[in-house]
């Protein structure tokens, strides 16, 4: 029987005869090698990608992409080989088939980091040629549209993987008409009852809302050739029932609180009269004040652009109403294959030509800076789903951002400099939180330092891919640089008490600690001390094995800190050790060192575990301030409280934190986090503290 006929009129409407003819090849080897091979419906495979095939003819894919999707399985399920496909046709054709092969690898609900890392090959296969995943779209449409064929708990599966990537990332490239079906689709395998409840719910409305559709139509059809314009299509449209159903589960409501159930859309010749149009019919009918969205002017992500509106109809019904031009509708429709139509009317075959295209930009930067593979995995979904915020810069240029988007996330997509000098914001000319949630129609401003730095803390509340990759690149690389200094100096310090140098020790015997250790150079076993991987009397044990140089009796050398070692030193809350304590370093793998105060009870392991701790003292050169914890018992009365945080402002101190404890009756305890230089200046603190007339005790919290 022969599959082609139907594909073959499909594209006799924008194809010519040499490349159906070329199609039609493809079509023959494909059947070829699928002969004898048939789906779980029981139909000969063949059937598969020449459906698969129609659907991306019907939005007119050049016939490359065709013949891709028509051999799209060849590799996979046949013996054939790229090399083969490469012989009978051409590169470019082989390497398509080949991308979509290895599309269908991925399994999306392992995190396994092989798993991850494969799926990270394929999302910038996509970036270099969008093909592949317009082909693995059509492919999975068609699977799904013949999904009641397979047990009922691989439909789930499929639908799962489906809802969560692929009709999202459909979306993302503003193929509407392929998203909308396959999340209506895996609605239905999902939650069959919830399906028919509200399509049956849907057509009834609808239905007694027949009359008054077209009655606005023809009122604003009469409205618009009243005012000279003629040349327009007007038709109404259904909310696909996945969307309505989300929207009743994020926002609570009940289905008649959904106000653009169903609506009209009218589609002109140019972007003049669109708004020419929406003046016209907000004369007809009453706008809702917060239901207008200007996508012409601030395109969606995907390049989608729209005049949505929402009125109030007869009966105070409410309406949406979309206006757009003829080719705002093309994309609206097909998305970025409407760019790829385009391109290819111009010959030009460049897959560059995508690069242009903003999310194929961001694909590449986020691959560039991931730290891993499960970490691009992380930042791809989170791209997927971008419900946009608009805001301005101080200059009054437009800047796109996802919701909940922050100021540091402003920050990093104007420059990563300026995300990571960031130390402050602006918004509408008033100082904002780090963390503030923007909201469309803000004016942003950054305020940078050349001492600024992100923090490790910022990762809890920015939501853009290159805010996050910014932030964790920094940091990788600071806190490489600080564990090499750090892991160098308390090395030299060890070795010290074998009175032999890091310069002095032989190759050989550097050498045989970096081969056991399976490190690539000194620095890295620099590094690994430094993060508390390595302990360093062990490894001076091993550099200076075999050698004249043994192990000093003498009192044990001891690290000097400043307060300047960054992000590998840390000083433990739970004693707030402070210049002029006896402090003890503890070192923790993959942490760095932890500063502890030597009578701390966290310290109680030193006896078992001594190769894990460091003899510490503070420098001469003592720079930062340093948190503290102090308990104060005040009587119970008016301003005690605000009294305690002036004095404490008055001895140039900055409380970081507070809390109350009235379970005392007439008294109350609280508990401070303070900031100060050293103990002199505590005791300064604490002096100040005691003379209030209202405190009956003050001492500092140890462990």
């Amino acid at each position: 029987m022969d599959y082609f006929k139907e594909l073959q009129g499909e594209l006799n409407k924008y194809l010519n005869s040499t490349q159906i003819d070329l199609i039609q090849e493809a079509y023959s080897f494909a059947e070829v090698a699928h002969r004898r091979q048939y789906r779980m419906t029981g139909e000969p495979y063949i059937i598969h990608p020449v459906k698969a095939a129609l659907i991306l003819a019907e939005m007119r894919m050049d016939h490359q992409t065709i013949m891709a999707t028509l051999l799209h399985d060849v590799l996979e399920d046949t013996s054939i080989s790229k090399s083969f496909l490469t012989d009978n046709f051409n590169q470019e054709i082989a390497d398509l088939v080949d991308g979509v092969s290895k599309l269908k690898q991925i399994k999306f609900n392992s995190k396994a980091e092989a798993q991850a890392e494969n799926f990270r090959k394929m999302v910038m296969a996509m970036v270099k040629d969008i093909r592949v995943i317009l082909v693995k779209l059509a492919d999975r449409l068609h699977n799904i549209r013949t999904l009641s064929s397979l047990p009922l708990y691989k439909q789930k599966r499929i639908a799962l993987e489906t809802l969560e990537i692929y009709a999202p990332i459909a979306n993302r490239l503003g193929i509407h008409k392929i998203y909308i079906e396959l999340e209506d689709l895996c609605f239905e395998a999902l939650y069959p009852m919830r399906y028919r409840v509200l399509k049956n719910v849907s057509q009834e409305i609808i239905i007694a809302n027949n009359e008054m559709l077209r009655m606005i139509k023809d009122t604003i059809t009469k409205a618009l050739v009243k005012h000279d314009i003629a040349d327009f299509k007007i038709f109404s449209r259904t909310k696909h029932l996945y969307s309505t159903y989300k929207k009743m589960l994020v926002k609570r409501n009940s289905f008649k609180d959904i106000m653009d159930m169903y609506g009209i859309r009218l589609v002109v010749n140019n972007k003049d009269l669109c708004y020419r149009a929406l003046g016209i019919i907000h004369s007809l009918y009453k706008p809702l004040s917060k239901g207008f969205k200007d996508y012409i002017a601030i395109p969606k992500s995907n390049s989608y652009q729209s005049l949505h509106t929402i009125l109030f109809g007869p009966f105070g019904i409410p309406i949406e109403i979309q206006i757009r031009t003829k080719e705002m509708h093309k994309i609206a429709e097909i998305g970025i294959a409407a760019h790829w139509i385009y391109k290819s009317k111009n010959e030009d075959k460049n897959n560059q030509t995508f690069l242009a295209m903003g999310w194929m930009k961001e694909l590449a930067e986020i691959e560039d800076n991931a730290t891993s593979p499960l970490d691009f995995i992380e930042s791809v979904k989170i791209e997927l789903f971008p419900d946009e915020v608009y805001v301005f810069t101080p200059n009054g240029d437009i800047v796109k951002l996802p919701q909940n988007a922050t100021p540091v996330d402003f920050a990093y997509y104007v420059h990563s400099e300026v995300g990571n000098e960031c130390v402050g914001s602006k918004i509408n000319k008033r100082f904002a939180p780090l963390n503030t949630r923007l909201v469309s129609g803000q004016t942003v401003e950054i305020i940078t330092s050349p001492d600024g730095r992100p923090h490790e803390s910022w990762l809890e509340f920015v939501c853009t891919s290159r805010a996050r990759n910014g932030i964790r690149h920094y940091i990788r690389d600071k806190q490489k640089y600080e564990s090499e200094a750090l892991g160098k100096r308390v090395l030299e310090q060890e070795l010290a008490n074998f009175q032999i140098g890091i310069d002095n020790l032989g190759k050989h015997n550097i050498n045989s600690v970096l081969n056991e250790l399976q490190l690539e150079n000194i620095e890295s076993l620099y590094r690994e001390i430094g993060l508390g991987n390595q302990y360093p009397v062990l490894i001076a044990r091993k550099l200076t094995r075999g050698t004249e140089y043994t192990e000093s009796n003498l009192e044990q050398k001891t690290l000097l800190i400043k307060g300047t070692e960054g992000m590998v030193v840390h000083f433990s809350e739970c004693c707030y050790p402070i210049p002029g304590d006896l402090v003890i370093g503890h070192l923790r793998s993959g942490h760095g060192i932890d500063v502890h105060l030597e009578t701390c009870n966290a310290v109680v392991n030193y006896r078992r575990h001594p190769e894990s701790y460091l003899n510490l003292a503070w420098s001469s050169e003592i720079v930062g301030e340093f948190k503290v914890e102090i308990i104060v018992e005040v009587i119970n009365q008016k301003r005690a409280l605000a009294s305690l945080a002036s004095v404490i402002s008055d001895s140039n101190s900055n409380i970081d934190n507070i809390i109350v404890d009235p379970r005392l009756g007439s008294f109350i305890r609280v508990y401070l986090t303070i900031s100060v230089i050293d103990r002199i200046h505590l005791a300064y603190v604490i002096k100040k503290i005691k003379n209030l007339k209202f405190v009956v005790s003050q001492s500092r919290k140890k462990q």
